[in-house]
């Protein structure tokens, strides 16, 4: 055996990666290859700080049940750190894990009703109906 050959194939099959998608401003969490969800954010500066904002995140059905989305969540808010960003909780889910885990705490910043607006026009734009 090469040290390139893996002695166990569902392990291939079961690897857990997350990755950014800029152009579609998302994270996305892929298992041995194949789409297992993704979580949106958009992006905004204030008080010279540069904030993304985590609105909404889904773990496909066929996924569910493995712990993928506190991966997810912790893979794109260490990235989001790393980027020196602040993170802005929206979506439930981020905002609960948040509360159990304190990774990224002196990096979060509260909701406040400009982040509301940000994603109200990201899903416009998403959506294609934006003024």
């Amino acid at each position: 055996m090469t040290e390139h050959e893996n002695p166990d194939p569902q392990a291939d099959a079961d690897a857990v990666e997350v990755r950014e998608d800029p152009d579609r401003h998302r994270f996305d969490i892929l298992v041995g290859g194949r789409q297992a969800g993704f979580s949106l954010y958009t992006s905004v500066s204030e008080d010279d700080a540069d904030q993304r904002i985590f609105y909404h995140t889904v773990i496909d059905d066929d996924f569910g049940g493995r712990g993928l989305a506190g991966v997810l969540t912790r893979g794109a808010l260490a990235a989001t750190v790393e980027q020196g960003l602040r993170i802005v909780p929206v979506c439930p889910y981020v905002a609960r894990w948040l509360r159990g885990h304190d990774d990224v705490e002196g990096s979060v910043d509260r909701v406040r009703p400009e982040h509301l607006e940000a994603v109200r026009r990201a899903n416009a734009e998403a959506d294609g109906t934006a003024s």
